[in-house]
């Protein structure tokens, strides 16, 4: 992110815009409905321009800026429409400490306007970093269609009532109070009037002051292999709700930037051989959290139900009347699979499908080794990175084919996925080194080598 957005407060604030055209009057229409103190130069100024100052909006000066005129302003705009003029202009306005943006010159400017979609005082700024002003458009117009002209109003409505608001607690039941206000009580009733909107706001408080808290609840949320596009709704609808994540170190930045940015966020990484948090302080954790009142999500990597310790922290939470749901989530193996262009089963080739650990609690897990070795089979095993040596070892002591293909597939589904393509034999020195999260396929390759083998066994 190269421009840093913002809201800047320009009530009263000294903006200067220099240029008499087409390019002034379109960056006014803009910056007139702001509350600050407008001052245009322009040696030739637009009719248009004058009715401005005529008005009151603008204070026009009939002449081209000059040293001084950028003294304690806040913002200043180059709109001359010539590359001379607002280089000078742009020289002024540096040299006296405004922050300088030249019209349709990205090169040269300080900072950008983005599109804007005003539905005073919400108000939605789309930008591209100057890389795609059609694209911005196109969005604006999108949410202009989606987000009603009623909606300043309804706002400037609960605007005026946050002090009442006030009586309520911070958190939980303060942001229930204005969700209910702002997506159904408070639309259905301005339908009605400005008066039948305040009296609802009223009416409504009475009944969130009067309300006995609900309990607060846990839900289990598959973060899916990592790519946010494949998060389902529902945890996308879990996101949004949370008051407090408790989630894997393996769940994706991305992932988790999807939360409100007022939700707690708190790492419980387990990490195989290596410094992790207890899983009686997740418990605790969770616990705690929900009797507060809070709805907490356990944010955890792929599917909730496989190697997830569901049921461990699922039983802490009865004894303490803590409603619980799962929400599964794609996990790793079928993500891995479908980087590789394959089915985790095919008719002729394996029957059963199995998911394994690579380790558990005590160590290296220990396998039906024999059925698992016979040709044809396939397995997704996870957290297998540190014994691949011990499953080699396992599988080729009974009797797997040193040639067995073996894929891993590292951050599956995310931009930085890796595909290892290897066989039995090898498949200790092809896992040396990897970072990221991995799973192991055993009896796969991908579809490319696949083909490529079965064309060279035709021939």
């Amino acid at each position: 992110m190269q421009h840093f957005p913002i809201f800047l407060n320009t009530r009263g604030e000294r903006v200067v815009l220099s240029g008499g055209g087409e390019a002034a009057l379109a960056k006014l229409r803009l910056l007139t409905k702001t509350e600050a103190d407008l001052h245009v130069y322009a040696a030739d100024p637009h009719a248009d321009l004058q009715t401005l100052a005529a008005e009151g909006r603008i204070t026009l000066h009939s002449r081209a800026a000059q040293a001084g005129d950028f003294a304690g302003a806040r913002l200043a705009y180059g709109a001359n429409e010539d590359h001379a003029e607002d280089t000078r202009i742009k020289a002024l306005a540096e040299a006296e400490g405004a922050l300088v943006n030249i019209v349709d010159d990205l090169h040269n400017s300080q900072f950008i306007t983005p599109a804007i979609v005003d539905r005073d005082p919400v108000t939605v700024a789309i930008g591209t970093e100057g890389a795609a002003p059609v694209l911005a458009r196109a969005i604006k117009r999108d949410l202009e269609e989606r987000l009603p002209a009623s909606l300043g109003l309804l706002t400037r409505i609960g605007k005026a009532f946050r002090k009442a608001a006030d009586a309520l607690p911070m958190g939980k039941k303060r942001r229930d109070f204005w969700a209910e206000y702002y997506f159904d009580k408070g639309p259905k009733a301005l339908a009605q009037g400005e008066d039948s909107a305040r009296t609802a706001l009223e009416e409504l408080l009475t009944r969130h002051l009067d309300a006995v808290p609900e309990p607060g609840e846990v839900a289990f949320v598959g973060a899916g292999p990592g790519d946010p596009e494949m998060l389902t709704l529902a945890a996308r609808r879990a996101l949004d709700e949370a008051e407090t994540i408790i989630h894997d170190g393996l769940v994706s930045p991305a992932i988790l930037e999807l939360a409100r940015r007022e939700a707690l966020m708190i790492d419980v990484s387990k990490r195989g051989f290596g410094k992790s948090t207890p899983q009686d302080a997740i418990n605790a954790l969770l616990v705690g959290h929900a009797l507060k009142g809070e709805k907490v999500v356990r944010l955890k990597a792929g599917d909730p139900v496989i190697y997830g310790r569901l049921d461990e922290e699922l039983d802490a939470l009865p004894p303490h009347g803590i409603a619980t749901r799962i929400l599964p989530g794609i996990t790793a193996a079928s993500a891995a699979a479908a980087s590789l262009g394959q089915s985790l089963t095919k008719r002729g080739r394996n029957s059963d499908l199995r998911f394994l650990t690579g380790h558990d609690t005590k160590g290296f897990t220990e396998q039906d080794w024999s059925a698992l070795a016979r040709p044809g089979n396939v397995a997704a095993i996870y957290m297998a990175k540190k014994g691949a040596r011990f499953l080699q070892g396992r599988l080729m002591m009974h009797g797997a084919a040193p040639d067995t293909d073996v894929t891993v597939v590292e951050n599956a589904s995310r931009p930085e996925a890796r595909i290892l393509h290897t066989t039995l034999a090898a498949l200790p020195d092809t896992t040396e080194g990897l970072e990221g999260p991995a799973v192991l396929l055993y009896g796969l390759a991908p579809r490319d080598a696949a083909d490529a083998l079965e064309l060279k066994v035709a021939q």
